[in-house]
């Protein structure tokens, strides 16, 4: 167990026997109190003041002695068994069902359910078993108790009763649950500052990966300018769009709210614009027909899936649409019932022959495009029946878990 985890479960078992010690407290000095109302204000002499004497005598002693074996379910059990003996003597002599002093034994179940489910659980069986006995004792023809309060003391015995357990139930368990709703609160306070701390912090990150990525494809092209050899200069300029179609990624994490998924119509509007534009130019005769509906990807999709794009365009553009002549690229992404994705991208270029694979070439774009499938853990195939190239990519959102590294 971490750090993090530990000190909170601390703090809560501080909190629970600060309670605990406290009602242990309280009520040993209301009992004591209550000995001598009982015995020399409303002429109670039987039973009664002797239970409360006994019992703030006993829970005293059971309170001190937890300072030094420090188990705290001891402590707890100890005085839940001497309330509900000490209240249930306490109901039958003092009118059974019909005793005020009966809502003293609701206070054990709420003391139970402060310390644990299981205990609360426990003490509302017990409690109902015990106010159904005593009910059952209430009216069954022979009864071997009777009332011990005298008559002109049973309405200050009631109120008194009641004052006692308002003022527990109200005064120290409302307080102290007051307290640990306020602990709660502060508790979730820090959580939210550390959360938007964290979501700050890899905003930065993803800004900083893309500052980096764009310096790396500013070097790629000042190290174009300096080369003579077109073959070299294209394939520097091919790693640059690999480059920067990366950064755009990191660059919408970076604006949007969502830190975890990119909005992938609009990404792949932008990337396959860029690439018109670096290849063909600003003035070119290439139609752009993309059917992304609202999709979301998360990054370990969203980069793979952006480098085969930007591979299948980059192909299109150079060797399938050639020179100034017109052409349609084509990119369709949709998803269906079973979780799995459907792309469909082509161009209605020249086209290259059915014989010619990835396994028989040594062009890198398209060796890229079906490595970068193998990392999406899909399939693709080309289809045939339409002019030009076409691809039809099979894959599904790759979440938390290690992509393949291709080969």
């Amino acid at each position: 167990m971490n750090r993090q985890t530990k000190r909170p479960q601390e703090q809560r078992f501080k909190d629970k026997a600060k309670l605990i010690v406290k009602i242990n407290y309280f009520t040993s000095i209301f009992s004591l109190l209550f000995f001598f109302t009982c015995l020399y204000v409303l002429d109670i002499k039987i039973v009664i003041p002797y239970v409360f004497l006994a019992f703030g005598i006993l829970n005293l002693i059971n309170t001190f002695l937890y300072r030094y074996h420090k188990n705290l379910l001891l402590t707890y059990n100890t005085v839940s068994i001497m309330t509900l003996a000490g209240a249930s003597v306490i109901t039958l002599y003092s009118g059974g069902i019909n005793s005020p002093f009966i809502f003293i034994l609701a206070l054990i179940v709420v003391a139970g359910y402060v310390t644990t489910k299981s205990y609360g659980t426990l003490y509302l069986n017990l409690n109902l078993l015990i106010i159904v006995l005593i009910y059952s004792q209430s009216i069954a023809d022979f009864s071997f108790v009777s009332n011990v309060v005298p008559e002109e003391s049973r309405n200050i015995f009631a109120l008194l009763s009641v004052l006692f357990s308002v003022y527990l139930l109200g005064g120290v368990f409302g307080k102290n649950l007051l307290h640990a709703h306020h602990n709660l609160y502060k508790t979730k306070t820090a959580l939210e500052e550390k959360i938007n701390e964290k979501e700050t912090l890899i905003k930065e990150v993803h800004h900083r990966v893309k500052n980096n990525l764009q310096t790396v494809s500013s070097l790629l092209s000042l190290q174009s300018r300096n080369i003579a050899d077109k073959e070299v200069k294209n394939l520097l300029k091919s790693s640059q769009n690999r480059v920067i179609s990366m950064a755009m990624v990191h660059e919408m994490l970076y604006l949007r709210e969502d830190l975890s998924k990119i909005e992938y119509r609009s990404y792949v509007q932008e990337l396959a614009e860029y690439l018109i534009r670096s290849i063909k130019g600003t003035s070119s005769n290439i139609t752009l027909d993309i059917d992304i509906p609202d999709l979301k990807l998360n990054i370990d999709t969203a980069i793979p899936l952006g480098l085969l794009i930007n591979e299948a365009v980059t192909n299109a553009l150079k060797y399938g649409i050639v020179d100034e002549n017109k052409g349609e690229i084509r990119i369709k992404l949709t998803k269906d019932k079973d979780n799995e994705y459907l792309l469909n991208i082509g161009d209605n270029g020249v086209g290259f022959p059915e014989t010619v694979s990835y396994k028989t070439t040594q062009s890198l774009g398209l060796k890229l495009i079906h490595n970068l499938v193998r990392q999406l853990q899909g399939t693709i195939t080309r289809d045939f029946s339409k002019k030009g190239t076409h691809y039809i990519v099979k894959f599904k959102n790759i979440s938390n878990q290690i992509a393949p590294v291709p080969r």
